[in-house]
């Protein structure tokens, strides 16, 4: 029994090794999902054979964005997760976040509009709650700040034009994005939706910000307000690579 012990932890530790190796060649080129998951809880989870937990959570969460976007007490659900590999799976998701929310700041989001949607997508399509949201600009459509206005139900449309334009001058915007997620995963705006974007829109041009968007981020998905013809806004160019 322990020298059966002892070659399944040799076996292990040579699997990790090997992963590792693969990884410092060619990055994730020709990893498999549950392979990234792998090298992941590597890093979170001693001992154990880490590719029965990488299926485990694929499987439980239908795929690597579903195991991203789970709550550490979800992924704590599946056996063998504890609370180092649960946090190590939300740290990197927070961490992407931030590194996509720099990586939009200083560029013209109207030339470059993909690194916002990335940004967002991130960072709103995984939320169990709604959240509220507004991203102004400069006159150059640079990103000044990103404000979260409100969580919870969207239910009303009178406190939001109101904390919109307080911020707008706070920041000294020219124009701003409106942004919030729909925790169902359809992005088709509610008859609720519209009310509040024509009030953001009053509210907007009576102080002279622009509205460039207003944006509901769902799952795989995301409705654009200047896209459908709601609002009229600039139109976006092709992102030129820097």
């Amino acid at each position: 029994m322990i020298e059966l012990l002892i070659a399944e932890a040799a076996s292990n530790r040579e699997h990790r090794k090997r992963l590792k190796e693969r990884f410092k060649m060619a990055a994730l080129d020709g990893f498999h999902d549950y392979e990234i998951l792998e090298l992941l809880l590597a890093y979170a989870v001693p001992k154990k054979d880490v590719k029965i937990l990488a299926k485990a959570l694929i499987k439980k969460f239908n795929g690597m964005r579903g195991v991203f976007d789970a709550s550490p007490d979800e992924l704590k659900s599946v056996k063998g997760i504890g609370e180092n590999a649960a946090l190590l799976i939300r740290l990197i998701k927070d961490v992407t976040g931030i590194y996509l929310k720099e990586r939009m700041m200083g560029k013209d989001v109207i030339l470059c509009p993909k690194d916002v949607l990335d940004y967002l997508n991130m960072t709103l399509s995984g939320e169990r709650v709604e959240k509220f949201l507004a991203i102004y600009l400069n006159s150059k459509n640079e990103v000044l700040a990103i404000e979260i206005l409100h969580e919870g139900t969207i239910n009303q449309t009178i406190v939001y034009p109101r904390k919109a334009i307080e911020k707008a001058f706070k920041h000294n915007a020219r124009s701003v994005i409106f942004v919030h997620n729909h925790p169902s995963g359809d992005s088709t705006p509610s008859g609720m939706d519209k009310q509040l974007m024509k009030a953001l829109d009053r509210a907007a041009q009576a102080v002279d910000v622009l509205v460039l968007d207003h944006l509901i981020i769902g799952k795989n998905t995301h409705f654009s307000a200047r896209e459908s013809g709601m609002i009229n806004a600039p139109h976006n160019h092709r992102c030129m690579a820097p």
